[in-house]
């Protein structure tokens, strides 16, 4: 299910709650990618890894280089389409939180959102991989769905402790563990 566009998302007042993206998938999702929470550019362009230095995007590129075609990287719906089309899907462990700026260490008084339901819309999934250590700190919810879940290394800018190279190579194997690849 390629998401509707909402309007721009305004800055939330200080204190004020912000409300996550809807789920990306479709009943052919086989791999479910769960971020933290969208950032700050991402949730002003209403786009999943809408900061432009997030690795996220580059590392599916990477790893379905002959297909990279068809993905128009200008594109966010075709980037959609393009990932639903290779069985992943994405959404986020927390519907809503506070959060000044776009760091997962501001996030205060999250809310997490009701992965049993999003499992019944995807009779095909079969394993959930959190991107970066404050989604996996959730992994207990993911798990309840009985499913393979997985700790992968954040794509965002922020975690420079890890190199792109060393960061693909960890994404590939999920992947090619879950015949994405």
């Amino acid at each position: 299910m390629v998401p509707k566009k909402n309007p721009p998302a305004q800055p939330a007042p200080q204190g004020g709650r912000l409300f996550g993206l809807p789920p990306v998938i479709s009943s052919t999702t086989v791999l479910l990618i769960l971020g933290s929470f969208p950032g700050a550019a991402s949730l002003a362009a209403q786009q999943y890894y809408g900061h432009p230095q997030n690795h996220f995007w580059r590392i599916l590129q990477a790893i379905w280089p002959s297909s990279h075609r068809q993905m128009v990287s200008e594109c966010y719906e075709n980037r959609i389409q393009w990932l639903l089309d290779h069985g992943l899907g994405l959404w986020d462990v927390y519907a809503s939180c506070e959060r000044e700026g776009s760091l997962d260490t501001a996030i205060r008084k999250p809310e997490v959102n009701d992965f049993a339901g999003l499992a019944a819309r995807c009779p095909a999934l079969r394993a959930i991989a959190h991107n970066g250590g404050e989604s996996y700190k959730h992994a207990r919810h993911s798990a309840l769905l009985g499913l393979p879940v997985h700790r992968l290394p954040s794509t965002s800018p922020a975690n420079a402790s890890w190199s792109f190279e060393r960061k693909l190579a960890a994404w590939r194997d999920v992947f090619e563990q879950h015949g994405l690849i």
